[in-house]
């Protein structure tokens, strides 16, 4: 069973869509408790990285994560929720999850560090092909590399080891698409929102509970 996190700031009713359309059995729940028994977890979301933190203090969530992560369980994060689960971000300069080591920053600031004078517009919106780096990822099977997803964010992943970027895409500078480390995997755009590539990798993450379902 794969558990959706609703921490008032994700964007809940895609992913709901996507794995209604896959057949994958879900919980959506508020409650930690109602997602203790799960196998896997979404953890998306959208908007402000500050009022992310503060809600996930508030509803627990964020306590639960790091348990749960700490105990090897599988965890999936997406877009604003591919960012958080790192330890610091420049937006509302917030200390996050800390589940990976690494920073999120905007695009200016990185483009002003490395001394690229960039016109492109901020935020990164639309859709923008990926290459994948440092082996790819499982969940990217049957996924051809240079496939189109959609992207929607002002702030990047900088992760302390470049080495857990497992594909990126071009935007000025290359931004990490996809990391993942041990039992995280994290993707910067939306999968629920990109088509057949992005539900095939829903479907990977989601194969154990797929494959039950054929066999019965």
């Amino acid at each position: 069973m794969t558990g959706i996190v609703d921490y008032n700031a994700g964007n809940i009713r895609s992913v709901e869509q996507a794995l209604a359309a896959l057949g994958a059995p879900f919980i959506l729940s508020k409650k930690t408790s109602d997602l203790e028994n799960c196998d896997r977890l979404i953890f998306p979301g959208v908007g402000d990285a500050a009022y992310a933190m503060q809600q996930l203090s508030q509803t627990g969530f964020d306590d639960f994560l790091k348990e749960w992560t700490r105990a090897g369980k599988q965890l999936l994060g997406i877009c604003l929720g591919s960012q958080i689960i790192f330890e610091h971000s420049e937006e509302g300069n917030v200390d996050c999850l800390g589940l990976l080591p690494g920073t999120i920053r905007s695009f200016e600031s990185v483009w002003k560090e490395k001394s690229i004078n960039s016109h492109l517009k901020v935020p990164h919106m639309g859709w923008n092909n990926i290459t994948f780096a440092a082996g790819g990822s499982k969940l990217l099977d049957s996924v051809p590399e240079q496939s189109d997803f959609y992207f929607v964010h002002s702030y990047l992943i900088q992760p302390a080891d470049t080495q857990i970027i497992k594909a990126f895409a071009d935007y000025g500078i290359p931004v990490p698409a996809c990391v993942e480390q041990g039992n995280i995997t994290a993707f910067q755009f939306h999968p629920e929102k990109s088509g057949v590539h992005g539900l095939q990798i829903l479907k990977n993450y989601c194969s154990d509970d797929l494959q039950k379902k054929e066999a019965n």
